[in-house]
C-alpha cells in the first residue's frame, strides 16, 4: 500500500456571537428577503502598512478595479456600517463572552487588547478593512488523539454578506451582516488526519454552543482548514461549512500537493525551462473558425490571445483533483483577472471545434517545440493580457505557492488568492486599548455557561445516552433548552429538532422561522389541544402560514379524550389496535391504554 504524505493540519473556527454588533449598538440580526432601505456606491484600495508594504492579496484584488454595491438597512444598520462615523467601543458582553471561551480551552489571555485593522480590499467590508484583536493564545483541547494546541482567540467584525456579481462586474453586498461580532478559534497544526479534524472541530463546536450564545442558523460557523505536507505549502482551505466533508477536503489536497510535486519532478527532467510570458494576438488565425465560443467573442470585438509554456505538454492534463486537472488551476488563477477561463492545447479541442490546422498554426506563431504547451484566453485585451501573464507566473514556480483556496460542495477546492502577508495589519487608532484584569476574567467565565462537561451532564440526565450526544453537537440546542424550560418534554423535544424536522426538510418543509414556529407549536401543545403524533402534520401547514387553531379544525387534528375518548373505546369495543389506526393523530395511546382498563 502506497504511504501517505506527512501531514501538517491546523483548524481556523469562525463562529458568529448572538449579541449587538461589535463596535456599534445595532442589533445582530439579517434582513433576509427584505428590500433595502437605500443604497450605495463605493470602489477600494488597498493602503500600506506602517513599513510601507502593500499586501499582496490586497493588491491581486485591487488590480480588478471594481466598484461595489451595498445593500443599506435601518433597523440593523447606521453610519459605522457605512464607514462615515468612527467605532464605538468594544462591545462588552461579546467580548466578555469569549474571555470566558479562552479560559474554558485553558488559554492565557493577554494583558492588554489592541484592535487591529486587517486589509481586506474584495468589497466586503466598505472601509476596506476589517477590525481585528487577539485575545488570548497558548491553549489547548483535549482529542481522542491527544491534545490539540489552540495558538490564538481573536475577537473581530464579520463581514458583509455577498449577493451577486453585477453584469457590469461589480460585487452586490448587504450590510445587515457586516459588523456582527465573530470569535476567530485558531489551532496548532497538532491534527494528525481529516476525521481528527472534523473531531477537533466539532468539540469546539460544542464549546461554543455550550455558552447558548453562538448564532444558530447556515453561515453562522466557518471552518478554514489549513494543510501542508513535506516538500509542498500551507494552503488555507476557506469556507468548509459540511463537517462530514472535512476528511474528504482534507484528502484531495493531500493529493493535490502530491501530484503538484511530481510535476515539478517531471519539469526538473525536462531542464525546468522557463522564459518571460510573451503575449501574443492570434486573432487572425480564428477568422473561419467554427468555434462558437471563439466566433461569439469576435462579433462581440474580443481578442483571442495566447501564450507559450515551455515544457508543459502532458501537464496541463494530469488531474490534481477529482474531475480537476492542472489546466484548471491555471485557469483559476486567468479568472482572477475577470476572463471565463482558458483553452489549453492538452484538452480534447475538438470539444470546442478548434481545427487541428489551427492548433498548429498556435503552436507555429508561438514558436512552440513539441513539448510545449499553450493558453489561449478570449477576451478584451488588456484583462486578456493581465489573465496570461497570471498563467504564466503561476506555471513558472518552481514550488508550489501558499494560497488561500475555496471549498467546493464535492470537497475539491478552487483557487482564491495568494495566503496574505505581514503588511495585511495596523493598528486601529479610533479605538482604545482595554486593559485586563482578575476581575473582568472572574465575571467573563461566569457569564460563558456551565462548559462543555457541565452541559453534557445535564443532557445526560434529560436524554438517553445517543439522543444527549446528538443533541450536544446539534445547532438546535439552545432551542432545546427554551423549549425544556417551557416544560416539554425533553425527548420530545429532542425528537422534533433533531428527526421530525429532518425527515419534513427531506420533504421540502423548511421552517423559515424555526424558534418562534417551535415555541409557537409547544406552548399550544402543552395545552393538552393535539397529540404528539400530529406534530408533523401541524408543522407542514404552519410553514404554509396558517394558525394551529385553523389547522386543528380544518384537518380534524383536535385531541380526543375524557367521556369522548371513553365513547370512542366504546364503539371499537376496546380494540386498541384499530383505534391506533384510525384514530392516531387524535388520540394519546398512553390514555387510551388506561382507559381500556377502566371502561
Amino acid at each position: 500500500m502506497e504511504e501517505k504524505p506527512k501531514l501538517k493540519c491546523g483548524i481556523e473556527i469562525h463562529q458568529r456571537l448572538d449579541t449587538n454588533k461589535l463596535f456599534c449598538r445595532c442589533p445582530s440580526i439579517l434582513s433576509e428577503g427584505e428590500k433595502p432601505d437605500c443604497q450605495m456606491l463605493r470602489k477600494l484600495r488597498a493602503s500600506e502598512s506602517e513599513m510601507g508594504e502593500l499586501d499582496r492579496a490586497a493588491r491581486l484584488e485591487q488590480e480588478r478595479q471594481l466598484d461595489f454595491k451595498y445593500d443599506i438597512f435601518k433597523k440593523n444598520c447606521c453610519a459605522m456600517e457605512t464607514d462615515e462615523e468612527p467605532p464605538l467601543p468594544i462591545d462588552k458582553e461579546a467580548l466578555h463572552l469569549v474571555l470566558g471561551i479562552c479560559q474554558q480551552l485553558h488559554m492565557r489571555v493577554v494583558d492588554q487588547i489592541h484592535v487591529m485593522r486587517k486589509i481586506v480590499v474584495d468589497g466586503s467590508n466598505t472601509s476596506g478593512f476589517q477590525r481585528t484583536a487577539l485575545v488570548a493564545t497558548n491553549g489547548f483541547l483535549e482529542t481522542s488523539k491527544g491534545k490539540v494546541g489552540i495558538d490564538s482567540v481573536a475577537i473581530e467584525e464579520e463581514s458583509a454578506g455577498i449577493l451577486e456579481n453585477m453584469a457590469d462586474g461589480a460585487k452586490n453586498y448587504r450590510l445587515d451582516r457586516l459588523g456582527i461580532p465573530l470569535i476567530e478559534i485558531a489551532t496548532s497544526p497538532d491534527i494528525l488526519d481529516g476525521e481528527h479534524c472534523k473531531e477537533t472541530a466539532e468539540k469546539i463546536g460544542m464549546i461554543l454552543r455550550a455558552t447558548g450564545k453562538a448564532a444558530r442558523g447556515l453561515g453562522t460557523i466557518r471552518q478554514d482548514v489549513n494543510i501542508s505536507i513535506p516538500g509542498g505549502a500551507r494552503v488555507e482551505i476557506k469556507g468548509v461549512q459540511d463537517l462530514k466533508l472535512i476528511p474528504q477536503i482534507v484528502d484531495i489536497e493531500v493529493g493535490r500537493q502530491s501530484k503538484l510535486l511530481e510535476l515539478l519532478e517531471k519539469r526538473k527532467g525536462n531542464g525546468n525551462r522557463w522564459d518571460q510570458p510573451h503575449v501574443e494576438d492570434l486573432t487572425e488565425l480564428f477568422g473561419r473558425t467554427e468555434c462558437g465560443m471563439i466566433n461569439r467573442g469576435l462579433l462581440s470585438g474580443k481578442r483571442v490571445l495566447g501564450i507559450r509554456l515551455r515544457s508543459h505538454k502532458g501537464a496541463l492534463g494530469t488531474e490534481i483533483q477529482p474531475g480537476k486537472r492542472y489546466g484548471t488551476e491555471l485557469s483559476d488563477y486567468a479568472k482572477t483577472a475577470g476572463v471565463k477561463g482558458i483553452i489549453h492545447s492538452d484538452e480534447d479541442l475538438s470539444k470546442y471545434k478548434i481545427s487541428p490546422e489551427e492548433a498548429q498554426a498556435v503552436m507555429d506563431a508561438l514558436n512552440a517545440k513539441e513539448s510545449d504547451a499553450f493558453v489561449l484566453v478570449v477576451s478584451e485585451e488588456g484583462m486578456g493580457r493581465m489573465a496570461l501573464a497570471r498563467v504564466s507566473d503561476r506555471a513558472a514556480l518552481k514550488e508550489i505557492p501558499g494560497q488561500t483556496r475555496r471549498v467546493e460542495p464535492d470537497g475539491t477546492t478552487s483557487f482564491m488568492r495568494p495566503l496574505p502577508g505581514r503588511a495585511r495589519m495596523y493598528p486601529e487608532t479610533d479605538i482604545h486599548s482595554i486593559d485586563i484584569n482578575a476581575e473582568i476574567l472572574k465575571e467573563a467565565l461566569a457569564g460563558a455557561g456551565e462548559g462543555l462537561e457541565a452541559k453534557s451532564d445535564k443532557l445526560r440526565q434529560l436524554l438517553n445516552p445517543e439522543m444527549a450526544r446528538r443533541m450536544l453537537k446539534s445547532r438546535n440546542l439552545k432551542l432545546f433548552e427554551k423549549l425544556v424550560a417551557m416544560g416539554v418534554e425533553p425527548m420530545l423535544a429532542a425528537a422534533t429538532l433533531e428527526d421530525t424536522l429532518v425527515a419534513l426538510r427531506r420533504e421540502g418543509v423548511e421552517l423559515k422561522k424555526l424558534d418562534s414556529t417551535m415555541e409557537e407549536l409547544f406552548k399550544e401543545y402543552l395545552t393538552g389541544s393535539f397529540v404528539k403524533a400530529a406534530i408533523p402534520e401541524i408543522i407542514k401547514k404552519m410553514e404554509k402560514g396558517a394558525g394551529i387553531q385553523e389547522i386543528l379544525t380544518e384537518n380534524e387534528l383536535e385531541r380526543i379524550t375524557g367521556e369522548e375518548l371513553k365513547e370512542l373505546i366504546i364503539r371499537n369495543n376496546k380494540d386498541l389496535g384499530l383505534i391506533m389506526r384510525n384514530y392516531r393523530l387524535r388520540v394519546d395511546a398512553n390514555e387510551v391504554r388506561e382507559l381500556i382498563q377502566t371502561v
